[in-house]
């Protein structure tokens, strides 16, 4: 029996992907030994594996995890003769977007504190530049060392060790993997949360970092967040993170949604969703797993993630009770809320609003109670018929909030889940006790923003936003959607897209993708840039309808871009720029097409855009010979004029005859 490194095996034997891929996702730079039990050649090549009871998981360290053994013709000696680099065990996408660069703002406060805010600056043909808010994180920055096994650069962390309310604690549950931090929680009596500093008037780094993002005023920023118009989802532990705003005074933000399920998915796979999503835009992260090792994936997400992760913490504390909503308490999910406080989750969704008394108004409804959190404690009330424990223990859920500055996103748990049941009794009786929980929570100095529908047509969308509004003390709304109709299942993130626009136009601060797979099934990575894509088109959408200041500069460097036909600059500067270049070269294929005057819809002779051209030329040379003839007229009347002068300036003069 030889143990054998898994590149070379790949290398003389052509292994299918299947057999190796999750396994060098375990460490960078190392090799790595992978051994296979096989009886035969024929079996290696085909890939007919058996794993050894020694499973392996991502972060954890196993010298061997299967057997070779050597029955066949080749020997270890003529593997070791073929040697192949091994992969990197990251198995992120790394890279900037075609035409980018990473570039950032840097600022040194009078605390000391070192501000590094990343932005994307696009290079235009002309070789002039155009900067774009960017959330990509290190994962677009070439000059960058990615090892996903060790996590993120800590870049708040130096501000962080200089506040006297923070102190260290110990885990509820060690940090797994090779990943070492410290973990900080507000001393006894005090609070640390974005809210309270701008109580007190105080900027903050995470604030000031957020004006230099938006370009904004810092004190504008204090402002909101004071007057809780806005929040900066920042976990005191979530020390890899580059903060950001929601509300509704800034730039409309996107949500994507990651996680496994009981039957797809691993954490390889979760932190590349992760990585995918943010390079296409989504500001914020929510792993909704419900998988096995949901705590390891949030780990290893909430590591290398640059932007907040927000979580629902009752599916972790139901698969504590082995997913049996009656078995759950308040002491099982007490402790789960610290447990993932203490990894860094930024924003919890919880479904406190979700009440004993509006369960049976979902009873005539289509499709009843279609949110996980609201249908798991519907069922607790019910089993028990008591009131949700979650709301009668706000005040104890507010205190864990406030420890560690983590953000309120009070669920939606009865949103509707078709267009039938839009904007009924159970949805919004739900929203005003979310009101009702949210000045409760602002007054722990915890940020709060409320969740929303759901499935709504587009002439019920605009009462949502009002409502919210008024009932909520214009919180941050955080919206799925909503959906406009019921009628396209592989085209959802299209029907949502549309509510979203409207909503995110009538003031909802961020928008929750959603994919082609919504209703059908776990989405993978394609399915996440459609989502994240489509979401990105939805809140710019909004922005240029609120008349948001520097909304329409992208728009118009854009359209400048196209009526010039300089298509490189028109790739780069949309919000896909390999999707619109391979579009585009699908049928005009090649260099010299970069720089035709036409496109394959029109062809050279009916591109509008080139006899717009055409006729601004002929116009331009019109006006030319018209200036010409003009010139010649005003020369010739100058001479009149000098005559008439040198003739004495008379109207009338004797005929001079010789």
């Amino acid at each position: 029996m030889h143990s054998v490194p898994a590149f070379y095996l790949r290398t003389a034997l052509e292994l299918p992907e299947s057999a190796y891929r999750w396994v060098w996702s375990q460490k960078r730079s190392e090799t790595l030994l992978l051994r296979f039990r096989v009886s035969t050649w024929n079996e290696l090549h085909r890939g007919a594996l058996e794993p050894d009871t020694a499973h392996t998981v991502v972060g954890k360290r196993y010298e061997s995890t299967y057997s070779i053994y050597q029955s066949f013709s080749c020997t270890v000696g003529q593997l070791e003769a073929q040697p192949m680099q091994p992969e990197t065990s990251n198995k992120v996408t790394l890279g900037p977007l075609p035409g980018s660069e990473k570039r950032y703002l840097q600022k040194t406060r009078n605390d000391g504190a070192e501000l590094r805010v990343p932005f994307r600056q696009v290079r235009l043909s002309d070789d002039s530049c155009f900067p774009l808010y960017d959330c990509s994180g290190p994962f677009t920055d070439p000059a960058a060392e990615i090892d996903v096994t060790q996590g993120l650069q800590q870049v708040r962390l130096s501000y962080l060790n200089q506040r006297e309310e923070l102190t260290e604690e110990v885990r509820s549950i060690g940090m797994p993997g090779q990943f070492k931090r410290k973990t900080l929680v507000a001393r006894a009596g005090k609070r640390c949360t974005q809210m309270h500093y701008a109580r007190k008037g105080e900027i903050t780094p995470e604030m000031e970092f957020v004006a230099l993002r938006e370009n904004l005023e810092p004190e504008f920023v204090m402002n909101e967040v004071s007057r809780g118009r806005a929040i900066i989802p920042a976990n005191v532990n979530h020390t890899e993170l580059e903060p950001m705003a929601i509300g509704r005074n800034f730039l409309v933000k996107i949500n994507a949604n990651i996680g496994n399920s009981a039957v797809r998915s691993s954490i390889e796979d979760e932190v590349e969703k992760m990585v995918w999503a943010t390079r296409w835009g989504a500001d914020t992260i929510m792993d909704l797993s419900t998988g096995k090792d949901i705590h390891e994936t949030r780990e290893w997400i909430i590591r290398n993630s640059p932007v907040p992760v927000g979580t629902v913490p009752i599916y972790q504390a139901l698969e504590k009770v082995d997913g049996k909503p009656e078995e759950l308490t308040w002491e099982i999910y007490r402790d789960t809320l610290i447990e993932q406080a203490q990894q860094g989750v930024d924003y919890f969704t919880i479904h406190a609003g979700v009440l004993l008394r509006f369960v049976p108004t979902t009873a005539a409804r289509v499709t009843g109670i279609v949110s996980r959190g609201g249908s798991i404690m519907a069922r607790w009330m019910l089993a028990h018929h008591k009131e949700n424990f979650l709301y009668t223990h706000w005040d104890d859920i507010c205190e864990i909030m406030a420890a560690y500055d983590i953000s309120f996103s009070i669920g939606d748990g009865l949103r509707p889940g078709s267009i039938a049941d839009a904007n009924d009794e159970a949805q919004f009786g739900e929203l005003k006790v979310q009101g009702d929980l949210t000045r409760r929570a602002w007054e722990f100095d915890v940020q709060v923003m409320n969740e929303g529908p759901g499935h709504v047509p587009m002439n019920k969308i605009k009462e949502n936003m009002d409502r919210q509004l008024e009932w909520c003390d214009e919180a941050p709304f955080y919206t799925l959607g909503p959906l406009t109709t019921d009628i396209a299942p592989g085209y959802d993130h299209i029907t949502s897209a549309i509510g979203a626009a409207m909503i995110g136009w009538y003031g909802t601060a961020m928008l929750c993708y959603v994919t082609p797979k919504e209703h059908l099934g776990l989405p993978d990575k394609e399915d996440v840039r459609q989502g994240v894509v489509t979401y990105k088109i939805a809140a710019h959408a909004a922005d240029l309808a609120k008349g948001h200041p520097g909304a329409q500069l992208r728009d118009d460097a854009l359209s400048r871009a196209r009526f010039e036909f300089r298509w490189k600059d028109q790739y780069n500067l949309s919000l896909d720029p390999e999707r619109a270049r391979s579009f585009h070269d699908e049928t005009l294929p090649g260099e010299g097409s970069s720089v035709a005057h036409f496109c394959s819809m029109c062809g050279p002779k009916f591109c509008s855009m080139e006899i717009t051209h055409q006729i601004r030329k002929m116009q331009s040379e019109e006006n030319n010979d018209a200036n010409a003839e003009n010139s010649d007229a005003a020369a010739g009347m100058e001479q009149k004029s000098r005559e008439f002068l040198e003739m004495g300036g008379k109207i009338y003069v004797a005929d001079q005859k010789e």
